[in-house]
């Protein structure tokens, strides 16, 4: 485990057959990756979302060691359905950030406790496979300075963070997706 300035990883964590099983879940399934607001097309990719419990088990204590000592503790109290995402070649996802955490953006879910009244605050990324070139995870601003991410690599981050997924040059890069919820930062 290793720590940024604002970022929080671990490299190669998660064995192989894992990270095949994660891939695995999304065979036949794939729909087009969902795009800024449905129109801005800010992204080429296919995903698969899930909930399988065995799934959050694995990543829940990373998280929290992540949140701990990288000194964020945030108040975490859940996660939303995750998303296995598959990057095909010239596949891309441009500079976004995944939520700022504010009043504004709190889910209206009443029948669902796990996203009601909550935002997203922590970001993660798990790297599936390394057999791609390109498609490096970027945080804008630290360009250079982000270790390279290979198979059963874990980068968490707060979710306000601009980050990216430059464009695939050869193979299929595969990643599993989550954030983790909790109130409004005050």
């Amino acid at each position: 485990m290793e720590s940024g300035t604002h970022y929080y990883y671990y490299l190669e964590k998660i064995p192989k057959d894992i990270c095949q099983k994660i891939i695995d879940l999304g065979k036949d399934k794939w729909e087009p990756g969902p795009t800024l607001n449905g129109k801005f097309k800010n992204r080429k990719s296919e995903v698969y979302w899930t909930t399988e419990q065995w799934l959050y088990d694995l990543i829940w204590p990373y998280m929290l060691m992540a949140n701990e000592h990288s000194g964020w503790n945030y108040d975490i109290v859940s996660s939303e359905s995750l998303q296995i995402a598959k990057y095909d070649k010239k596949g891309y996802y441009n500079w976004h950030a995944d939520g700022l955490g504010s009043h504004k953006e709190t889910f209206n879910e009443p029948d669902n406790n796990f996203l009601h009244g909550n935002v997203r605050k922590l970001s993660m990324s798990l790297v599936l496979n390394s057999d791609f070139e390109g498609g490096n995870f970027e945080l804008f601003g630290w360009d250079g300075e982000l270790p390279k991410l290979s198979q059963g690599s874990i980068i968490f981050f707060p979710s306000f963070l601009m980050h990216r997924v430059t464009p695939v040059k050869q193979g299929t890069r595969y990643s599993l997706i989550s954030w983790f919820l909790g109130p409004p930062f005050k």
